[in-house]
């Protein structure tokens, strides 16, 4: 690994995880065919890198975030709620559906062992990125609703949380597949924006709690870590400008675009898969 291929390397986790176009099916792709940033330690790496996004989220969501996790110590009873400040009754019922959205991660725990093997499997993963076009060009078309916090509902909320899981796949992106469910469930395209990134907050958590169990037990080589710290700091700046253009552009214009170049890329990833 050089500081180039972890600058590429954090770039592309930054952009993808968040534009609709599969972050996982990225750097998989970047792997497998032009053996960029393979250290040994290659898990710790990723973990690294979607720490880096993980933050990005956290700072452009700050006061959705904190007053989730404010309500869910008032709530545990873990924090006294101040005198005169009254229970937030939108941030209650974001904390449900964070909660019932994520649940469905729980059964992937246990096909882990059966998703991994499809990192190295560009053929799959070129078709992936067919089918998240796919999703994209549908929702683009068919998701005009106007639910948002206050009249969404906790099925919705399941619904959301079961395509998450489904997205643990390389090459179905995980940010296109729930903003997908939600504009199916009738989320106007501020709220699904919004529920799919703070969903990616303890999805990402979680699943970095795993990697990084799995990463100490494989070992860590050490002398990678500037590389490592380069990687991570060009994912957070590109990942948080990353969230701020899908923002904007989810409320100016549609997003239908990202479907061609999903369409374009799953379909270079399988004619290189036959001839390579």
């Amino acid at each position: 690994m050089t500081y180039w291929s972890a600058a590429l390397l954090g770039l592309v986790q930054g952009l993808a995880e968040f534009f609709p176009i599969s972050s996982s099916g990225h750097l998989a792709i970047l792997q497998n065919f032009l053996r960029i940033g393979i250290p040994e330690d290659q898990l710790f790496f990723d973990v690294l890198l979607h720490l880096g996004t993980l933050a990005a989220v956290i700072l452009a969501f700050w006061q959705d975030v904190r007053g989730v996790f404010m309500e869910a110590l008032y709530t545990l009873h873990l924090k006294r709620r101040p005198r005169g400040i009254k229970p937030d009754g939108l941030q209650k019922r974001m904390l449900a559906f964070l909660i019932i959205a994520t649940l469905p991660l729980g059964v992937m725990v246990f096909l882990k062992k059966y998703v991994e093997p499809l990192y190295n499997n560009t053929f799959f993963i070129g078709f992936a990125l067919l089918v998240t076009g796919g999703l994209l060009f549908w929702a683009d078309r068919a998701g005009h609703g106007n639910k948002d916090l206050r009249s969404a509902t906790g099925m919705d909320a399941l619904i959301v949380g079961v395509a998450q899981a489904i997205a643990v796949v390389p090459g179905l992106s995980r940010s296109g597949t729930t903003i997908t469910a939600g504009l199916l469930c009738g989320f106007d395209r501020s709220f699904a924006v919004r529920f799919s990134f703070l969903l990616s907050i303890p999805a990402v958590l979680g699943a970095n709690i795993l990697s990084f169990v799995d990463a100490v037990t494989a070992g860590i080589d050490w002398s990678y870590l500037p590389m490592y710290l380069v990687g991570v700091a060009v994912a957070f700046v590109s990942g948080y400008l990353a969230i701020y253009l899908l923002r904007m552009l989810m409320q100016r214009s549609r997003f239908g675009g990202f479907a061609y170049y999903c369409w374009g890329a799953g379909l270079v990833t399988l004619i290189l898969s036959l001839v390579a």
